[in-house]
């Protein structure tokens, strides 16, 4: 998925208020953008997964989306996951 780096290990830091920051390199090997949701999944090991949310929704979305022909789940679960953030960063 995206552009690939030399780099597999990246040190980051928690942060106020749980925030950790991607270093650039990932953010660009993912193509995020600024706002992007992601879906964290903790493993049985005890690492985490991280996945851009956009990749898991259009994966269920090839999965389940003969189930709604002519809708876009995936430009709508994007706009409500951006309207939860907005709400989010208000508080």
């Amino acid at each position: 998925m995206g552009a690939t780096t030399e780099k597999t290990h990246f040190l980051v830091q928690v942060g106020s208020k749980g925030r950790v920051v991607l270093p650039a390199e990932v953010r660009e090997a993912l193509h995020l953008k600024e706002g992007e949701r992601l879906l964290l999944t903790l493993e049985p090991e005890g690492g985490i997964r991280v996945e851009p949310l956009r990749k898991v929704v259009e994966e269920t979305y090839g999965i389940l989306g003969h189930l709604a022909p002519g809708v876009s789940l995936v430009e709508e679960l994007i706009r409500e996951r951006r309207e939860e953030a907005r709400k989010e960063e208000a508080e």
